[in-house]
């Protein structure tokens, strides 16, 4: 098994739909396709690709911002493995990238949000150093006061 792992380019960025699909069952492929684009063309923004075998096989976005209770931080998003990788330590490859990576861009802190629904990804959080700190709040201004 041959494991790459690489910022995937703004004119390759559709290729994360079918692992972002399985995050977001809610959201319409077509909004999906058109907010990942968006996204792609931030200047703080940036997404990761786990490829196996030169296939994408994970993807993991990642949000820069400077806040003043910690300094420069990143925000993991997104973040999925495909499911016949999980429990080979191949997240632990991952997330080892992602901690050199923004480290080497001045990043003195990691932030992420994970669905309160996904007590394994908890788990593999917590096993790699996380500590909740709080709660995440969530207020849909659309009309339709939907989420998706």
């Amino acid at each position: 098994m041959n494991i790459e792992i690489k910022v995937i380019e703004p004119n390759e960025i559709l290729s994360i739909i079918p692992l972002l699909s399985i995050l977001n069952t809610k959201t319409p492929t077509k909004l999906l396709k058109k907010r990942t684009l968006e996204m792609a063309k931030l200047s703080n923004y940036e997404c990761i690709g786990l490829y196996i075998d030169k296939k994408l096989m994970g993807i993991s976005g990642l949000w820069y911002s400077t806040r003043h209770y910690i300094g420069k931080t990143v925000e993991p998003d997104h973040v999925i493995i495909d499911e016949q990788y999980r429990g080979q330590n191949i997240g632990k490859q991952f997330f080892s990238w992602i901690d050199k990576h923004v480290q080497q861009k001045g990043c003195e802190a990691i932030e992420l949000n994970a669905y309160a629904n996904n007590p394994k990804s908890h788990k593999f959080y917590y096993n790699e150093g996380y500590a909740i700190y709080g709660f995440h709040f969530l207020k849909v201004l659309r009309d339709d006061k939907k989420f998706y």
